[in-house]
Formats: structure tokens, sequence, C-alpha cells
């Protein structure tokens, strides 16, 4: 894999409640220069991650009903919809995993199918996060099958915020069960990990450690 197709599937992320405005702004400078596929910043941010990237490849991500996804279902759809005005190309969000754990699989539908519908007719994409370390294998494969139901553009692991990160295993059967492309995220911190999600198809990965991995690979690879 080449230097670009690395930073083409990085989801350069920095979601920490306690970053700076500062903070923020460098990544949005550090994904720029990189090129990396997007950045992916807190929904407060997305406006400002729009306008410092205009005129790139570089997408502007952020999230929805992060990070425990238990908003009402009419609360995440005006987040969706300011961030969506404001530039935001790519909405990250987290189901309501109280939902999934309690059986409502009618209103998990109607919430993905309305995100979805929302971020379609806004000419965007959306990622649905699992938060598999709170999930069964059976849960995991109903969301799948929600998911491509709803034509959602990827199915994602992961906040970083739960109890566990992605994992090989839940890449894997997602993979297996979806239709949609996968973002793994939580977790990934070296390269060989990051390689290793790549080969059980992962489309992207969502990274903090952006620059360490890819100082790690032009470690590795700058000699050949």
């Amino acid at each position: 894999m080449t230097r670009a197709q690395v930073l083409a599937r990085i989801d350069h992320t920095l979601l920490a409640p306690n970053a700076t405005q500062h903070q923020l702004e460098d990544a949005c400078l550090l994904g720029h220069h990189l090129q990396t596929a997007a950045v992916c910043v807190p929904s407060f941010f997305a406006g400002r991650c729009a306008r410092m990237l205009a005129g790139t490849f570089v997408k502007t991500c952020t999230v929805i009903g992060f990070p425990h996804g238990n908003q009402p279902l009419r609360v995440k759809l005006h987040e969706a919809e300011q961030v969506l005005v404001e530039g935001a190309q790519e909405l990250d969000m987290v189901v309501n995993v109280s939902d999934v754990k309690s059986g409502h699989w009618r209103q998990i539908r109607k919430e993905i199918l309305q995100l979805t519908q929302m971020t379609h007719d806004a000419g965007q994409k959306i990622k649905v996060i699992f938060e598999n370390c709170y999930l069964s294998q059976l849960e995991k494969i109903r969301l799948c099958q929600v998911c491509n139901e709803a034509n959602v553009d990827w199915v994602k692991t992961s906040t970083g915020f739960g109890t566990g990160g992605a994992t090989l295993d839940d890449v894997r059967l997602m993979w297996q069960h979806s239709r949609c492309l996968v973002k793994a995220a939580g977790g990934i911190r070296d390269l060989t990990t990051f390689f290793q999600y790549c080969e059980l198809g992962a489309d992207r990965i969502g990274l903090s450690r952006t620059a360490a991995i890819l100082h790690e690979y032009d470690a590795r690879f700058s000699s050949e």
C-alpha cells in the first residue's frame, strides 16, 4: 500500500472533550497538509472545519449524537441539519445503544432511515456507529441488516469512548454481513494494526495518531 493509499483511508480525528479550538484547527491543518480522506471534529466545530478545508479533496466529517447516541431522534435530526448547512460532508452518527439492547428495532430503523435520508438529500454521506463493545453478535448483524435497508454509506465499529474500540473480529463480521463500506475506529495505534484492518475490508480507519502512524510508515518503507 502506497503512502497516498494509506492517507486515502484515514479519517484524521480529534474528538476529545478537552481539545481546545486551537488544537481542532491544527487537526484541520494537518488533514489538509497530508490530504487524508477526511478530518473528523465535534459538531460545534464542523462549520469552521469546512471553511478551512474548502477547495481541497479532504472531507469535513463530524459526529451526530456523540458519544452515547441516546439523544431523542428530533435532536439528532436537528444536529444533522445544522452541520449539513454548515458544510459537513460526512456524518458519523451513533445509534441509540439502549434501543438496540431493548430490542426496539422499529425505532432504530426509523432513526437510521431518517438520518440517512436527510444526509443523502443534502448530497452527503453517513456512517452509522454501532459501539460494538456493548452489543451481541446477533445485535451487530441485525444492525448491519438495518443499515443495508437504509442504504447507509458506512457502518462503523466504535466511538472510541466506549469500553472497547475496534476489533478484527468485528470488522470481519461487519464486512461479511453488510453491503455498506466499513470504518474501523477506536484503539488503532500502529501501522501493523492499520494494515490488518484494511486487509479485512475496512475502507476507512479513524485515527487520532495519524502523524505517528505516517512516521512509522516512512521509517519502514522510505528506503524501499
